[in-house]
């Protein structure tokens, strides 16, 4: 009988979402054990130390120095994790990444190239991969219930950040990796290529609806100079080669904005799927289909996809399911999908959307 693969132990740097949802997914999932944790600041790493009684650590070479981290999830704001990412990787760590993984595409390439020199795998936290419907509705695709795909459109309208009261902060700044592109894009444009295929150009215009926020305990205001919203034509290749029109439409300022929705029409049929809940973008998902002449009907959930657990914070769920991916991919000493890969052609789709216009 084979025993079992003793438990991946994860460092985890970075204590915003790190804390909240990557700490409940690793004690849960089978196959990952938080052993450490990380922070730049000394006493916040000891304070949450303390609260969750693992090592804390403030200096990133002594965390990578200790024996006990076999892997590391890098879940800081976005400016950072270039530089934390390739260390980690020289000291030969796997890695759970964020996204966006670094600022720009030649960024996320250096990283895949120092990964399979040292044969390390490296997953990209692209969480709406594991989240059920969007699973179903990848797996209609594939089975060809759509027929020829004949438009896509993608619109992804939050209200987030329509209070201007909201505190200036990193996701202000574009060279910090704020905006919506970072946070939204490099989800839609990754799911589109999974639905889909590949991404042969675009057209982007960007704007930024308020231009300035306090900045915390200073009464000063801020510039924000990184894009709310993102309006978006892509051109993309399915399958068989052929193109695809796709219209993206992303913002966080949307005053009760419809949430996330995904509409493709295809020769066979039209599919649909969304929800309205601002909140949490496991809980309140639903898939719709229509045939030629028919209108659009519920699909029934796919219990084979379903969780086998949920918290509140509908988050947890879909990141357990990748790590549980990831730390098999370690163990079975093969690459991670959605990994580096993945991140390269979002990301490089984001750097042509700042530049408005790109593609090969």
């Amino acid at each position: 009988m084979r025993r079992p693969e003793a438990p991946l132990r994860v460092a985890v740097a970075g204590l915003g979402f790190g804390e909240k949802v990557i700490l409940t997914a690793l004690r849960d999932a089978p196959g990952t054990e938080p052993v450490a944790l990380w922070h730049p600041r000394a006493e916040r790493a000891a304070a949450a130390g303390q609260a969750a009684e693992l090592p804390a650590f403030d200096d990133f070479a002594g965390l990578l120095a200790d024996p006990a981290v076999e892997a590391v999830v890098i879940a800081t704001p976005p400016e950072p994790r270039f530089a934390l990412a390739r260390a980690a990787l020289e000291a030969g760590k796997h890695l759970f990444l964020e996204k966006p993984v670094a600022l720009h595409a030649g960024q996320v390439e250096e990283l895949q190239r120092l990964a399979i020199a040292r044969g390390l795998v490296v997953a990209v936290d692209f969480e709406y991969r594991a989240v059920p419907h969007v699973q179903q509705l990848a797996a209609l695709l594939e089975a060809g219930v759509l027929g020829d795909p004949w438009l896509v459109t993608f619109d992804w309208l939050m209200s987030s950040r329509a209070d201007p009261s909201r505190p200036w902060s990193w996701y202000s700044q574009a060279a910090a990796g704020g905006g919506v592109l970072g946070a939204l894009g490099t989800h839609a444009f990754d799911t589109l290529h999974w639905l889909i295929g590949p991404s042969c150009g675009l057209t982007a215009r960007l704007s930024t609806a308020i231009g300035e926020r306090p900045i915390p305990g200073s009464g000063a205001m801020g510039v924000v100079d990184a894009e709310d919203s993102a309006l978006i034509q892509l051109d993309l290749e399915d399958r068989r080669g052929r193109p695809v029109p796709a219209q993206l439409a992303l913002s966080s300022v949307a005053r009760a904005g419809r949430g996330y929705w995904i509409e493709l029409y295809g020769s066979e049929a039209t599919l649909v799927l969304g929800s309205s809940n601002q909140a949490d973008y496991v809980h309140g998902m639903q898939l719709w289909m229509a045939r030629p002449g028919e209108a659009l009907r519920p699909v029934p959930a796919d219990p084979a996809l379903a969780y086998g657990r949920t918290w509140e914070d509908g988050r947890i769920a879909p990141v357990r399911r990748l790590l549980g991916w990831w730390s098999q991919a370690v163990r079975e000493r093969r690459p991670m999908v959605p990994g580096l890969a993945e991140a390269v052609t979002s990301q490089r789709c984001c750097d042509w959307a700042r530049l408005g216009t790109g593609g090969p």
